[in-house]
């Protein structure tokens, strides 16, 4: 364990972000499940309406460096794609 006051802080701060990252990660993992979901019951107007709200927590994470940018594009892009699609089967 760390002995002094900075090193003590910067513990102190780590324990914080990671909890807060885990949670935020959940979070998206449950949003992407739930759409999903969605889409695999064939609910395309549901889907769109929560695509809206994950695609501003993915951006969120980003801005919070929790997911790189290129990954957060990754789930934007085949979120949309197979909602945007999926109406078309």
């Amino acid at each position: 364990m760390a002995s002094h006051a900075s090193a003590l802080k910067a513990h102190r701060q780590n324990v914080v972000h990671r909890e807060r990252n885990r949670q935020l990660r959940s979070q998206l993992r449950g949003s992407l499940r739930s759409i999903r979901a969605l889409i695999d019951k064939d609910d395309f107007g549901k889907a769109k309406t929560e695509l809206k709200g994950t695609i501003s927590l993915i951006d969120r994470m980003v801005t919070k460096g929790v997911i790189h940018k290129n990954a957060a594009a990754r789930y934007k892009s085949r979120l949309q794609t197979r909602v945007s699609a999926a109406p078309a089967k």
